[in-house]
């Protein structure tokens, strides 16, 4: 882990999607936090002492989900699978997921595959209680979502980037995230088609990999539209805030309960210029609770105040 003074800093920004603004000064106490994404190895320690059975692994209950198809009514998680013809993102309905059954943390892509060589690689396909009950086995906690941009800034108070206003100055890569047209066009100039093995990529100014890209991070907070108005003095900023009470469903339309939604962080490999430029500190999404995917994990901090 790597320790962190705390401070005040500018969170979110308001120049990009709406959700991250307003900007607004905020304090954090000091804390630490883990240097990478947990990872497939660490992930794998943690069943094994265990026996947790992540979310992915557990038949859904029908009765949550009105409208359900029964044949899937069984252990599944979402996998991204690249279409075979030109689509516009903004039109396509996200039709490049695919619930694929048996997916889960130690079969990524479903049965017959496995980690197998990806030890190093972020885990995925865990929920936010996935997540959390990792972190209390650890002795560590879930960050909220201000520890966790602090975090991603790297000291670089304001830039639109981790390592500061240019994507990839001179064209270095800095992170995994997509180059191409997404979603069918991958021309992996990074070198990765998926998830990377973290430290790949350069350590921010904390000293931390893959705050940027790779997977998105669960955080703490409930998800709000966009960011509470806050005093603008630093003197006056919110100290240590937590988000929101609670949060659901924006999908009025579904039918069936509200499903609760945190906060991730961080975007992913498959954030793109054309699509989803969420590969920033200030960039926020919500995810519900019950939902898995191939390109959702998760970091750990520690308070020390």
């Amino acid at each position: 882990m790597v320790a962190l003074a705390g401070g005040v800093f500018q969170m979110g920004s308001n120049e990009h999607y709406p959700e991250e603004a307003p900007a607004h000064a905020v304090a954090v106490d000091p804390f630490w936090i883990d240097q990478t994404p947990v990872t497939n190895a660490q992930f794998a320690r943690f069943v094994s002492e265990t026996g947790h059975v992540t979310l992915a692994e557990i038949p859904p209950d029908p009765r949550l989900y009105p409208g359900m198809d029964p044949a899937f009514a069984q252990p599944a998680s979402a996998v991204f699978v690249k279409p075979d013809r030109l689509i516009d993102p903004r039109l396509g309905g996200g039709e490049w997921w695919q619930l694929i059954l048996q997916a889960r943390w130690n079969q990524p892509f479903g049965s017959g595959s496995s980690i197998a060589g990806l030890e190093d690689h972020p885990v995925v396909h865990v929920s936010f209680d996935d997540a959390a009950a990792y972190a209390a086995w650890a002795g560590k906690s879930l960050p909220t979502e201000a520890e966790w941009e602090f975090a991603a800034r790297g000291s670089l108070d304001g830039a639109a980037y981790a390592w500061g206003d240019q994507l990839a100055p001179g064209g270095t890569m800095l992170a995994n995230y997509w180059q191409g047209t997404f979603p069918g066009e991958n021309l992996m100039t990074d070198g990765y088609e998926r998830t990377s093995p973290v430290r790949t990529f350069p350590p921010n100014g904390h000293g931390l990999f893959d705050m940027i890209g790779n997977v998105w991070e669960w955080t703490t907070d409930w998800w709000a539209d966009r960011h509470a108005d806050s005093p603008t003095k630093p003197c006056c900023a919110p100290r240590n805030p937590r988000g929101p009470a609670r949060s659901g469903s924006h999908d009025r339309h579904q039918p069936g309960p509200a499903i609760p939604r945190r906060v991730l962080k961080g975007g992913s490999h498959l954030c793109a210029e054309n699509y989803c430029r969420r590969y920033r500190p200030a960039a926020r999404h919500p995810q519900p609770i019950d939902t898995t995917t191939s390109h959702i994990g998760f970091r750990c901090v520690v308070r020390t105040a």
